[in-house]
């Protein structure tokens, strides 16, 4: 409740019946803002978070074989596209949230505009990342551009659209039932835009060369040309199908949620970013989690990033990868909820053993197996268990790391942002490190552009990128966690501690410490 509004009910009780009282109270209340969202402002919310979720699952899948095959980018210059691209999206996450926090009021918010003037320009540079120019000569610049020009637009909308579940509402209760409508669309958006992309570009043969040793222009030049073109038209086809369903959401997040700026919004100083960086680094809890599910993350992003590769010309499916990826993606939907139930039930470091080791003796059969269709749908449908449990974990278990913090550092306040950012930013840097290698590995290796077979380095490298770096990385994963200080019975204690402390301080300080975070973000 806001000061004027107490002060006032205060002079009036002596003037105002208590059933007057009462109903005058309810009516300010809801004046102040604490009223309950709207199912429709919630769907509208949870809405803006399929973009980032469509258009990064596409690149993840398929970027890599597209300027390899499509594009015909050489692998060297592939790998640069590819790290650049990804650690330049790492480092643009704090960079725009720096930004964001200087920024004042307009009539549409501090957020919304963000996400408004974002969009055309991050959609227009989504179309020509998937667009193959008539030069050669500069073509793999026209990549590196384009696409860390989306990754930088792409971060002003997403980055904007996270801190806005600070100013949708002011019940913690409301927020938090909004985020589970997001977290929800998420994981559709997954599978959207790994179908979309998918079923779209595969559809279309991409044209290859029999033999390595006959030059380009002694194949059917005519055949071969238009088989390319249809091939570029398809991932054009899909760049615009998905930059449309961005548009989409980003109308219908603008028009169906609104920007509410803080009742009683505090001028208060936030913490100095490097002083708070310090501190944060030097939590034992954080630094363990950030270790553990950074080499989790990375086996899980090599076999993403090498998975097209893997199915075409290891296994030789060259027909059925997105289909693959399909019933990856759609088992990882479904057994969400399930692992959801597991954590609540055996506890998240449980979890975390149970659900990323699922993935090795799948991945070690995929290294054994002769090509066999059937089995390797089974093991598609068993290894999107294991990508349910990688995507849910982390962001289930960073609160506690924080809950931890908060009761060793008690005058430390405002440090949630450096926990979470620094977070996404390992992740993605690793990430491009990780694709960059592994591109770089297949150029070694010897692989043919456009090329219908490989090389067998070119295939052994590709088994050894998805099936035994994997192993090793989850392996090593979870090592680090046995040494992951918070258990369920260590949860539970910080929970209680921190009620204690909460029940202590009373209304009024988890309203300033919500205007705090507020403010920060």
């Amino acid at each position: 409740m806001a000061k004027g509004e107490g002060a006032e009910s205060g002079s009036a009780t002596g003037l105002l019946s208590p059933g007057i009282l009462r109903g005058e109270e309810t009516r300010r209340t809801q004046k102040g803002g604490k009223k309950q969202l709207t199912i429709c402002s919630k769907l509208c919310y949870a809405v803006g978070g399929a973009p980032y979720q469509i258009t990064g699952c596409a690149l993840g899948f398929f970027l890599q074989i597209y300027l390899l095959d499509v594009a015909q980018v050489d692998p060297f210059s592939a790998s640069i596209i590819l790290f650049v691209g990804r650690a330049w999206d790492a480092i643009t996450d704090p960079l725009v949230g720096f930004c964001i926090s200087k920024s004042s009021w307009s009539r549409l918010g501090r957020l919304m505009p963000w996400i408004i003037f974002s969009t055309p320009l991050a959609v227009i540079a989504y179309f020509l990342i998937w667009f193959v120019p008539d030069f050669s000569r500069n073509q793999a610049l026209w990549y590196l551009v384009f696409y860390c020009l989306f990754e930088t637009l792409v971060t002003c909308f997403h980055v904007p659209y996270s801190a806005l579940t600070m100013f949708i509402s002011t019940e913690q209760s409301e927020r938090d039932s909004a985020t589970a409508y997001r977290m929800t669309v998420e994981v559709l958006g997954t599978v959207l835009g790994t179908a979309i992309q998918g079923q779209i570009v595969g559809k279309v043969d991409t044209p290859c060369i029999q033999d390595p040793d006959i030059l380009v222009e002694e194949v059917n030049q005519t055949h071969d040309t238009s088989s390319l073109n249809d091939t570029k038209n398809a991932y054009m086809l899909a760049a615009g199908v998905i930059a449309s369903i961005y548009v989409l959401c980003a109308v219908i997040l603008s028009l169906g949620v609104q920007e509410h700026r803080e009742p009683c919004e505090k001028k208060e100083q936030p913490p100095s970013f490097f002083r708070g960086l310090r501190l944060v680094m030097n939590h034992g809890p954080y630094i363990k989690l950030i270790a553990g599910f950074l080499f989790t993350s990375l086996a899980f992003m090599l076999v993403e990033g090498n998975f097209a590769l893997f199915c075409t010309y290891t296994l030789g499916f060259r027909n059925e990868f997105q289909n693959l990826l399909l019933a990856i993606m759609l088992s990882a939907t479904l057994t969400i909820p399930i692992w959801q139930w597991f954590l609540t039930r055996f506890g998240k470091k449980m979890a975390v053993y149970v659900g990323i080791s699922s993935a090795v003796p799948f991945l070690i059969l995929v290294a054994l197996m002769e090509s066999n269709l059937i089995v390797t749908y089974v093991v598609a449908v068993a290894a999107g268990v294991s990508v349910a449990a990688a995507f849910l974990l982390p962001w289930s278990m960073l609160p506690d790391v924080i809950d931890d913090f908060h009761l060793k550092q008690p005058n430390a306040r405002g440090h949630e942002p450096i926990f979470f950012s620094f977070y996404v930013f390992f992740t993605k840097f690793a990430s491009g490190v990780s694709l960059g290698i592994s591109t770089l590995s297949l150029d070694f290796a010897g692989y043919l552009t456009r090329g219908c077979s490989q090389p067998e380095a070119v295939k052994f490298t590709l088994k050894i990128l998805v099936t035994v770096v994997p192993i090793g990385l989850i392996l090593l994963g979870l090592f680090v966690f046995k040494l992951y200080p918070i258990d369920e019975e260590k949860r539970r204690e910080n929970k209680k501690a921190l009620q204690v402390i909460r029940e202590e301080a009373g209304s009024s300080g988890s309203d300033t410490d919500s205007t705090e975070l507020a403010s920060i973000l």
